[in-house]
Formats: structure tokens, sequence, C-alpha cells
């Protein structure tokens, strides 16, 4: 009886102390990891028209916005898997005004033509939104020049369809063939 006790203390500091060796790694693991709504999402008040010379001012090319809602979970995929990472923050922040839009949402929302409508209407009467995600790319004259319905594959397919956008590949080709000749240039698939 004492003896299986004695095993059960070792075992159990075993246990600790493996759990604390896994700490740094853990800790490493996360901080490559920042949360979207802080660092990749701009804070919005609604005003598209705003958001367009804000985004003019910074330099930027347009406006890159994400219609998604709560109940959506490949928009938390998205937001998990590709939008926390710092690399795609950084990018999209210095390209694009980064917005989200509830479809779900009675948030008021001032269109670029300075109307204003709830979140939802905005997606759907504005823009048939009907499934989510759905990421428009807007110039800086409020102009849709891509959309892309679903979820990416991950974080290669949403870089090259930011890439796509910033190059201006999007006023001679469609994404399918960008993304084609791509990855034949890199030897393969994602």
């Amino acid at each position: 009886m004492r003896h299986s006790a004695g095993v059960a203390a070792i075992a159990a500091q075993v246990l600790i102390f493996a759990a604390f060796a896994l700490l740094p790694g853990q800790a490493a693991a996360l901080s490559s990891h920042a949360d979207p709504n802080a660092y990749l999402f701009n804070l919005s008040f609604g005003d598209l028209q705003q958001e367009l010379a804000t985004a003019r001012q910074a330099g930027q090319r347009g406006l890159f916005i994400m219609f998604g809602n709560d109940d959506c979970p490949w928009c938390e995929k998205m937001k998990s898997e590709v939008f926390s990472l710092p690399e795609v923050q950084k990018y999209y922040r210095k390209y694009f005004r980064v917005l989200e839009v509830d479809t779900e949402g009675d948030t008021p929302v001032t269109d670029f033509s300075g109307h204003e409508m709830s979140a939802k209407d905005f997606a759907f009467k504005g823009f048939h939104i009907r499934a989510t995600p759905v990421f428009i790319f807007f110039d800086l004259d409020s102009k849709p020049v891509m959309r892309y319905t679903g979820a990416t594959s991950g974080v290669k397919e949403f870089m090259l369809l930011g890439k796509f956008v910033v190059e201006g590949h999007y006023k001679e080709e469609t994404f399918i063939a960008y993304k084609r000749r791509q990855l034949a240039a890199e030897g393969g698939p994602e």
C-alpha cells in the first residue's frame, strides 16, 4: 500500500514537471497568434465614405470587408486559423482598411452613397450576401474589384487573394488563373 502511494506521488510530480516543461513551447505557439479583432479589423463607425477617406490618407489601396456573423463556423475558422497570424494582419493592414460587417446585425452602416441602413440590409440588399463568409475588396473609388465567397483553403490562398488585388492582377485575369500560375511557379499546390 505504501509503495503504491509513493509511485502515485512520483507520477504526480512527473506530470506536474511535464506540464511546466510544456508551458514555454505553448507560450511561444500562442504568441504567434494575435486576436484579429484587435490586430486586423479596424474600429469602424460604419461610415464607408469616411473609411475610404481614411484609406486614401493612409496610402492604402482600398477597403477589405469581411461579411460574416457570430453563427458562421467558417468565419470563426478564418479568424482563428488565418486572421490571427501576425504576417496576415501586417500585410492586410498595410494595404487595406480592414472592416467586418455582421450580416445579421442591426448596427447602422452608411454606404458609399451616403445612405444609412442596418448592417444586414447593407449586406443582403447592397451585395446579395446569402452565405458567409464573403470577402469583398473595394478600390478607393468604392468599386468592388474582387469578391470571394467562403473560407479560403488556408493562409497561403488568403495571402494570394490579397496580392491578387494589391498587384492589380484582377484587372487582367481571374483569381483562379492567377492562383494556378502562382502555385505552378512555386512548384505545386498549397
